[in-house]
C-alpha cells in the first residue's frame, strides 16, 4: 500500500470510529450548533516540536467537507515552538469541531514519533551511524510512524516482513542454525538483504561465513562492541539494537557501527499537546 493509499484508509477507519459511519452529521454534539453557522479558527502547539501529519489532517476534514479551508503556517519535518500556530480553518463550524479529535489524534502523535526521533538523532548526528525504526509500531499506523521518523531525522528498517529478511533466535532454532537459515533465505528471495541478530561473537563469525548482509548485535555493551567490529572487518553492515536509551544512545554510535535502532521512536510514544480554539 502506499502513503497516500494508507492516508486514505487510517482516516477513514478513524472518523468511522468517531461517527460509527462517515458522515459529519453523525455527531450529535455538534447539532448544537446552527448548520449554516460558520467560523474560523487555529491550533497551537503547547511544546516545542517536529512536526508531522499535514496530510492527515488534510484527508480528515476532505473526507468530512472538501469546502473546508485549512492554510498551514509549517510543514512536516518543521522544529516549532511553543505556542505556535500550526494552521488555520475557515468554514462550517460543525465540521471543524466534528473532524477537531480525529484530526488532532493523527497529528499529536505523528508529532510525537517525529519528536523522539530528532531527540534520538541529535545524539548521534556527529557520527556515521544511522538511527533506525522498528516493526514496534502502533497496529494500523505502521505506514504513518514510518513517515513520521524520516521527517524527525531517521531511517527506516523494513516496513513489515515481506521487504528483508530479519533472522531471529527462533528462526535459527527452528531453521536449524545461522548457516542454513541464512542460506534458506538467499533461495526464497534472492537480492533481499538478509539480517541474523547475533548474541555474542561466536554467532556473529557464523552469520559472516554464512553470507548475511547485516548482524544486528543483540544487547551488546558498548565496552564490546569494538571488538565486533573488528571480526566484521568491514565483510557486512553492523546494526546495534536492545535497552538503547537517550541517555546511552551516543555511547554505542561508535566506528564501524551503521545503524542503531530503537523500538522507543514508535512504541513509547508521547503524544504532542495541541489544542484547536474557535476564534
Amino acid at each position: 500500500m502506499t502513503l497516500s493509499a494508507s492516508i486514505q484508509s487510517q482516516v477513514a477507519q478513524a472518523l468511522f470510529e468517531d461517527l460509527n459511519g462517515s458522515q459529519a452529521d453523525l455527531d450529535i454534539t455538534a447539532q448544537l450548533i446552527p448548520a449554516a453557522q460558520t467560523s474560523n479558527a487555529k491550533v497551537i502547539t503547547r511544546e516545542d516540536s517536529i512536526i508531522c501529519g499535514v496530510d492527515w489532517v488534510n484527508e480528515t476534514f476532505k473526507q468530512l467537507d472538501e469546502g473546508l479551508e485549512i492554510q498551514w503556517l509549517v510543514k512536516d519535518g518543521d522544529e516549532v515552538k511553543a505556542n505556535s500556530t500550526l494552521f488555520t480553518l475557515s468554514g462550517n463550524a460543525r465540521v471543524i469541531l466534528t473532524g477537531e479529535r480525529t484530526a488532532l489524534n493523527f497529528l499529536q502523535t505523528l508529532s510525537g514519533t517525529a519528536t523522539a526521533t530528532s531527540i534520538y538523532a541529535k545524539q548521534i548526528a556527529h557520527t556515521d551511524t544511522k538511527l533506525l525504526d522498528t516493526r514496534k509500531t502502533i497496529p494500523g499506523l505502521r505506514l504513518a510512524q514510518k513517515y513520521a521518523v524520516k521527517c524527525g531525522g531517521g531511517a527506516n528498517h523494513r516496513i513489515g516482513l515481506y521487504d528483508a529478511f530479519l533472522i531471529k533466535e527462533n528462526h535459527i532454532a527452528a531453521a536449524g542454525g545461522i548457516d542454513k537459515a541464512v542460506e534458506q533465505a538467499h533461495q526464497i528471495a534472492p537480492g533481499k538483504k538478509v539480517e541474523v541478530e547475533v548474541e555474542n561473537n561466536d554467532e556473529l563469525k557464523q552469520a559472516l561465513n554464512a553470507g548475511a548482509d547485516i548482524v544486528m548485535l543483540d544487547n551488546y555493551q558498548p565496552e564490546d562492541i569494538a571488538k565486533a567490529v573488528e571480526i566484521a572487518n568491514g565483510q557486512l553492515q553492523i546494526e546495534v539494537s536492545g535497552d538503547i536509551t537517550i541517555e546511552t544512545i551516543a555511547n554505542y554510535a561508535q566506528p564501524g557501527v551503521n545503524f542503531i535502532s530503537s523500538g522507543a521512536l514508535t512504541k513509547h510514544v508521547r503524544a504532542v499537546d495541541l489544542s484547536l480554539r474557535l476564534e
